[in-house]
């Protein structure tokens, strides 16, 4: 797959393509069923499929200081759209004098003098251009000029977790900053990842003989509610069961918000200054402080013994 860092470094000689446009922050099941039938139409139509998505987010640029929680940072999301067969990610600076840039000369500049678009994917919702004027019917009145086409596809309705709404990256924010990452997996199709190096935190952990990876999460990351969760801590492509920590460690009077991860029966790892993810499968409990350490130990014990029977229910699954 081919990823672009600008309009300027799409190959001169790059011919027509299958495009769909959208921040697609998470890739969820929606923006699957999106790019999935950009890819399905490029084969059948025998050119390349191109997904175009933006860094920052459009509303840092449009209302700074509202940058939302973000469930991918921009090079995961190029490396889902991967795994759905995508032949070249574009991601499009999106800076304040492309944000005024009129619906039509956002056409003119993205999809056909640079992509050359055969035909255009998108959801129902989407809108372009300054102040997001654009939008999918805009989009096809605009096709008959320029000679491309347009295929609206409907996203899902989510299921118990989402009250029967529609796939959103927004609902799936609010599920993950309640602590419910089991009914944002749903919508994502996967359990929700948070990334970051590994840095050097107070070590009571190690002290406690439950020593965690304390991750620096990577800026306007969506992390879940504080709790601890059983999940995954993968690091160079190896996926370690773990009991994960979200808080400000009330037991010792902690102040500054962490993510820590135990790989659970994991002895002597070394990760200081490793880039590490963290996938959160399930809500064990909330976050709390006990009246004396034995009491913190006999807990941590437990909440280890959950997440084990929870990966392992998963992984049977």
């Amino acid at each position: 797959m081919q990823c672009w860092r600008g309009l300027e470094d799409i190959p001169e000689d790059w011919g027509r393509s299958v495009v769909t446009i959208g921040s697609y922050d998470g890739v969820h099941r929606g923006h699957q069923l999106i790019i999935g039938r950009a890819v399905e139409r490029a084969r059948e139509l025998g050119v390349p499929s191109v997904a175009v998505t933006f860094d920052p987010h459009p509303s840092e640029v449009v209302r700074p200081g509202t940058h939302p929680p973000l469930l991918a940072p921009h090079h995961r999301r190029a490396e889902l759209m991967a795994d759905l067969g995508v032949d070249a990610v574009l991601i499009l600076p999106f800076t304040a004098e492309f944000s005024k840039l009129a619906p039509a000369d956002f056409i003119a500049k993205v999809l056909v003098d640079k992509l050359h678009a055969q035909l255009v994917i998108e959801g129902p919702n989407f809108r372009f251009g300054h102040r997001a004027a654009g939008n999918v019917e805009l989009l096809a009145e605009l096709g008959a000029t320029y000679d491309y086409r347009v295929e609206v596809i409907d996203l899902f309705v989510s299921g118990e977790a989402g009250g029967g709404e529609p796939f959103s990256s927004t609902l799936t924010r609010r599920l993950v900053a309640e602590g419910d990452v089991s009914g944002a997996a749903e919508i994502l199709g996967r359990p929700h990842r948070v990334e970051g190096v590994v840095v050097r935190g107070a070590q009571r952990g190690r002290e406690l003989g439950f020593p965690t990876a304390n991750v620096e999460t990577l800026p306007h990351t969506a992390i879940p509610a504080d709790g601890v969760y059983a999940g995954w801590l993968t690091v160079d492509g190896e996926a370690m069961p773990a009991a994960i920590s979200v808080g400000t460690n009330p037991q010792f009077d902690g102040t500054e918000r962490t993510v820590e991860a135990y790989a659970i029966d994991r002895v002597g790892l070394d990760l200081y200054g490793l880039h590490v993810a963290v996938d959160f499968l399930a809500y064990v409990r909330g976050m709390l402080k006990f009246d004396s350490i034995d009491d913190l130990l006999v807990a941590m014990a437990a909440d280890v013994k959950r997440c084990s029977e929870l990966i392992a229910a998963y992984d049977r699954a």
